[in-house]
C-alpha cells in the first residue's frame, strides 16, 4: 500500500512547474497540459513501456517471461543440433565422399583409355589381316584402279 504525504520545502525553484505559493496551493499557474507535454518530450518508448510492466499482475509477467525463456531456449538448442548435424554431413562429406568420387574419376578415365587402346589395336589388325568374308557384290575394293565394271 502507497502513503502519500505532502512535505513542503522551503527551497523551491520559482521557475519549478509544481512550485506554487504556499497560501494558493490550489490555484497553479501551470496547466496540467504544459507540465504533461513537458515531460513527455523527455520520455521515450522505452521508459513508456516500462512503466507499463506495473499494469501487468506480476504473475501473468512471470508466466509470460518463462514461456519466452522456454521459447528462446528450444530455438537456441534446435538452432545448435542444426548445426551439429550440418557440421557432420560436411565434414563426412569432405573426407569420404570426395575422395571417393575423385578415385572413381580417375577410374572411369583409366578405363575409357582402355577401351580406345583396345579399339586401335581392333582397327590395325583389320587393316593388316585379310578379310575371311568376301566383299559385298558391288564394291570396287578387289579390282584394279582404272579398269570400269563391267555394265557401265
Amino acid at each position: 500500500m502507497v502513503k502519500v504525504q505532502i512535505v513542503e520545502e522551503k527551497d523551491v525553484d520559482a521557475n519549478s512547474p509544481y512550485a506554487s505559493p504556499s497560501s494558493s496551493r490550489n490555484s497553479s499557474s501551470v496547466s496540467l497540459s504544459s507540465v504533461d507535454s513537458a515531460l513527455s518530450a523527455d520520455e521515450s518508448f522505452v521508459d513508456r513501456l516500462a512503466a507499463l510492466k506495473d499494469i501487468i499482475p506480476p504473475s501473468t509477467r512471470h508466466s509470460i517471461y518463462s514461456r519466452i525463456s522456454k521459447t528462446a531456449s528450444f530455438i537456441k538448442r534446435g538452432g545448435k543440433i542444426a548445426g551439429n548435424v550440418v557440421w557432420v554431413v560436411t565434414t563426412s562429406a569432405l573426407l569420404v565422399a570426395l575422395p571417393l568420387a575423385l578415385s572413381l574419376e580417375d577410374e572411369a578415365k583409366i578405363v575409357a583409355q582402355e577401351k580406345e587402346m583396345l579399339e586401335q589395336q581392333q582397327g590395325a589388325q583389320q587393316m593388316l589381316s585379310p578379310s575371311i568374308y568376301p566383299p559385298p557384290p558391288g564394291s570396287n575394293l578387289n579390282q584394279p584402279k582404272g579398269l570400269v565394271p563391267p555394265g557401265f
